[in-house]
């Protein structure tokens, strides 16, 4: 059982819920960038005095959708077993079925389509460039 307040219970949560929208976000920030400098090189090279500004947005977003559940839109609670806290996965309002639908959309969704196809269009590229090097 947890063993703590539901105060600590939040601040758990919290933590976890930011520390994990933050690593699925940086890793998103990092394919695409690295798909803008394998695929289009003109563009890529920009990116690299951007690089505080776009952790900056990383982490302003998982604080966004972290700091939710504080603001009242979803809940954080107790686990199933009882053993930790996380995100109230069972909706108990409209606001909290549609706190779980942007997580879904906007914090797993996109980002996981957005490596997809960052790394789909570099294979793609290496492909096409390795052809060309044959050709020659």
């Amino acid at each position: 059982r947890w063993l703590f307040d539901q105060a600590v219970c939040t601040l758990y949560a919290f933590c976890g819920v930011l520390f994990g929208l933050c690593s699925l976000a940086s890793l998103t920030v990092l394919s695409t960038v690295c798909c803008l400098k394998v695929c289009y090189p003109a563009y890529g090279r920009c990116w690299d005095v951007h690089a505080a500004r776009l952790l900056l947005c990383v982490w302003a977003y998982a604080l966004a959708f972290a700091a939710a559940p504080l603001a009242r839109w979803g809940s954080y609670g107790p686990e199933p077993y009882g053993t930790a806290c996380c995100i109230t996965w069972e909706a108990s309002s409209r606001e909290a079925t549609l706190y779980i639908l942007a997580l879904l959309i906007f914090c797993y969704l996109l980002p996981c389509l957005l490596i997809l196809a960052s790394y789909a269009l570099i294979l793609w590229t290496v492909r096409v460039s390795r052809r060309a090097v044959r050709q020659h």
